[in-house]
């Protein structure tokens, strides 16, 4: 009995097949079929899971509270890459960015030196990401504000944090409730509570 030939296999690497040196950044703009909302983190691709109510919710309120008191000189956006580094381009759920970074409609990702504040609104899925790894790569990239988002009982709760640019470490400066009231990265008030009225 002769065994069957063994199949060739394809000459293009399928895209969910990692190269032996990982994932870069650009990569994300061209793999085809690639799920929406895909991140790279340490040369890898992140996929997400489907939003639960109290994310998509948090981000709503956070979003509408950044875009009424923004200065003219920054935009909000939700859900945009920051191209850290050549293995690294998250996706933080919210973040202020500087408007002279934004270059039109085709744009899909931001550097590090045009934003402001990254907000992660924390998942089952992505605890420990969101917690961790995705704030040590901010700081690192010299990101100055990062806001962590928990539910408490099904309202935020807003973990603020700010750059120490000497060891680049983000240090904790409040943690808020049901109003998030400060004065940087530019004034601004936003009524948490409002998560309880969508």
């Amino acid at each position: 009995m002769t065994a069957a030939p063994m199949p060739e296999m394809p000459q293009e690497r399928p895209w969910y097949i990692p190269p032996a040196e990982g994932f870069r950044a650009e990569d994300l703009d061209h793999i085809p079929e690639l799920p929406p909302h895909t991140e790279l983190i340490d040369g890898s691709l992140v996929f997400v899971s489907p939003q639960a109510n109290f994310h998509l919710l948090t981000m709503d309120v956070l979003v509408a509270g950044l875009r009424r008191t923004a200065p003219a000189d920054v935009r909000v956006r939700r859900e945009m890459t920051i191209t850290l580094g050549p293995r690294q381009r998250p996706e933080p759920d919210v973040l202020v960015v500087r408007a002279k970074s934004v270059t039109g409609p085709e744009q899909t990702t931001y550097r590090p030196a045009d934003v402001l504040l990254a907000v992660e609104v924390v998942s089952l899925e992505s605890e420990e990401r969101d917690r961790e790894r995705k704030p040590q790569l901010y700081a690192k990239a010299g990101i100055p504000h990062f806001w962590r988002v928990e539910s408490a009982s099904g309202r935020p709760t807003v973990y603020v944090y700010e750059l120490d640019p000497a060891t680049r470490n983000y240090a904790l400066t409040g943690i808020h409730h049901d109003r998030l009231k400060l004065t940087v990265p530019f004034d601004l008030d936003i009524d948490l509570t409002e998560v309880d009225r969508l």
